[in-house]
């Protein structure tokens, strides 16, 4: 007798499973070395079954960038959102962000530290739209906090967008930098105890970053003469 078909529930939860797995197994084979063969090896399962979900290995790779990205751009909205304050705001997303970072390494270090397909690697091809879709749900990032930025202004002044996305790409490099390095034990070889670096370095985010306030504001009134 056949197996009943898989509810809806049944279908997304295997799918989530295998994207769980393709992560574990790209984190010790490397992209290159990563195969959909291996992965039915791992899941137990016959490679005909994943394609039934996923076209091909780059599709499923996309997939799991998307829902990384999703994921992190939740996780920083719900933090921006438990604050008042736009300073408190910014604090509060860089603590999701390290977190992300330090709790789902694996994930993490596909999105932003190994060297893996990227868009532009995609263009022209048939994954293209695919690509398009994990590249906007990383932009959704990238505008979350420029927005938080702008939106820490004095009263009378505004921020350049432009000026915002530099404040950004600096808190995005110190926070990478130590993600990186904790993840991939460099740190524990430099310090004892590496978390206990964490509040000194979330005060120099807030320090940097309320100097740079003070530069990059402008006068409202500089808009109507621009």
């Amino acid at each position: 007798m056949p197996k009943p078909p898989r509810t809806p529930q049944e279908v997304e939860a295997f799918r989530e499973n295998i994207l769980a797995h393709a992560v574990e197994l790209i984190s010790v084979k490397g992209f290159e070395g990563f195969s959909m063969r291996k992965l039915s090896a791992r899941l137990g399962i016959a490679a005909k079954t994943i394609y039934n979900y996923y076209t091909n290995k780059d599709e499923l790779y996309l997939a799991i960038l998307t829902k990384g990205f999703n994921r992190l751009h939740r996780q920083c909205e719900k933090a921006r959102d438990s604050r008042d304050e736009p300073l408190d705001r910014i604090e509060a997303m860089v603590s999701a962000f390290l977190d992300f970072g330090l709790n789902e390494s694996n994930a993490y270090n596909l999105m932003f530290t190994w060297h893996v397909p990227k868009y532009n690697d995609y263009v022209g091809s048939d994954m293209e739209p695919a690509a398009l879709l994990e590249l906007q749900a990383a932009l959704k990032i990238v505008d979350l906090f420029a927005d938080a930025i702008g939106a820490c202004a004095s009263p009378g002044f505004f921020i350049q967008e432009e000026d915002s996305r530099k404040v950004l790409i600096s808190i995005f490099t110190r926070l990478h930098g130590f993600i990186a390095s904790y993840n991939n034990t460099l740190l524990q070889y430099m310090h004892s105890s590496p978390m206990d670096l964490v509040p000194d370095m979330r005060e120099e985010i807030r320090e940097d970053f309320l100097r740079r306030m003070e530069r990059i504001q402008l006068p409202e009134r500089s808009l109507s003469t621009a």
